[in-house]
């Protein structure tokens, strides 16, 4: 029985109203400590490289920058023929967006090229920012990591050349999305430095920020610690692919305590945190302490209706047939035979009529 890892939600790391979500998605459990494993080159991203839009600097975010009031743009006098080409590089970043979003990544490709040929005609350096941050993101969400790479770090060039500090948050996400592509290519040092950075500066930042009660908003500072909790998910996925287990499961702990912290203990992301800590306890044989968050996320998923009850339901019985609670296991597999065809997702029904078949057999060793 090998590790399996869902295709993932997708969602971005901002949203419109600058709230942060992580992107939802269980995984299916891996064999307990001493059992086979595949072989690890780095976790897969969280996030659907089909059907999502960018994550760290969206198009929202882009056009709220662009249509600020005068007053707090840089004193310039009024340029009609420059408002006109920035309307036009908004136009187009909106095109990108919807071809994005309507799976024709090849369309959205050259429609970012023509926002940022007119960005560097015009000298926008905003526009160059957001439009190179867009390209990297499309350039993710395809698999082309090398190149992803390489528009993340002009997209960090322009907003480090532009006096934005290291610490600001969309540094720290730029980071992430680098440490993530090292990891899936598996850079292990470069992966593990860049989860350190992200994860160091901003514990850093939270500790100063408790003493700026009036400079900074509650919301703001609600973002920072979700922002810490995206990086410490991500750091665990890796650890835990990469066979560490036990640090996997420090960094799970830490992510699912500011999930319940912010988000509360019945949002989608918190019950995949408590799956994924789950997998942690379940890959070192602590199988009771494992089905114990198990058994919760799967009550709260189905209070919910999670959008993926079937991967925490077979998370579940995985854990039940190494506690080999075997007529258990059967019902909970069943139910999320049944969960998993409804979604349609077929991945999930062959791997869990797998599952079965492996219960089958165990059940039938047992008989003779």
């Amino acid at each position: 029985m090998y590790a399996f890892l869902s295709r993932g939600l997708g969602r971005g790391l901002l949203r419109a109203a600058g709230r942060r979500c992580w992107g939802c998605s269980a995984r299916l459990l891996p064999e307990p400590a001493g059992g086979p494993r595949p072989e690890a080159k780095g976790p897969p991203p969280r996030v659907a490289l089909h059907r999502r839009g960018p994550g760290l600097l969206p198009l929202v975010a882009a056009l709220a920058w662009f249509s600020r009031p005068a007053a707090e743009e840089e004193e310039r006098p009024p340029d009609a023929a420059a408002d006109a080409v920035e309307a036009k590089i908004i136009q187009l970043l909106k095109r990108a967006k919807l071809s994005i979003m309507k799976d024709e990544p090849e369309e959205a490709e050259l429609i970012l090229h023509d926002a940022l040929r007119l960005a560097y005609q015009s000298d926008n350096k905003k526009a160059i920012t957001y439009t190179y941050d867009l390209m990297a993101n499309l350039a993710f969400i395809r698999g082309q990591l090398e190149n992803a790479e390489q528009l993340f770090k002009a997209t960090m060039s322009y907003l480090l050349g532009g006096g934005m500090k290291q610490e600001d948050n969309a540094i720290i996400e730029i980071s992430l999305k680098l440490a993530s592509i090292y990891a899936a290519q598996n850079r292990q040092e470069f992966a593990l430095a860049g989860y350190e950075f992200c994860i160091s500066t901003l514990e850093k930042k939270i500790e100063r920020e408790k003493e700026l009660t009036e400079d900074i908003s509650a919301e703001e500072k609600a973002n920072t610690h979700l922002l810490l909790g995206i990086c410490l998910d991500s750091c665990a996925r890796y650890l835990l692919f990469s066979k560490k287990p036990s640090q996997a499961q420090k960094m799970y702990e830490k992510a699912l305590q500011i999930s319940q912290e912010i988000q509360g203990e019945r949002h989608p992301q918190t019950i995949v945190l408590m799956s994924d800590l789950a997998t942690t306890l379940d890959a070192q044989g602590h199988f009771d302490e494992a089905y114990l968050y198990m058994q919760r996320a799967s009550d709260l998923a189905r209070e919910i209706n999670h959008p993926e009850l079937h991967m925490v339901l077979s998370n579940l019985a995985t854990i039940l047939m190494h506690k080999e609670r075997y007529t258990q296991a059967k019902e909970i597999y069943q139910e999320a035979l049944k969960q998993a065809e409804l979604k349609r997702d077929e991945v999930s029904v062959q791997h869990i009529r797998e599952e079965l078949a492996e219960l089958s057999r165990k059940k039938s060793r047992l008989l003779t």
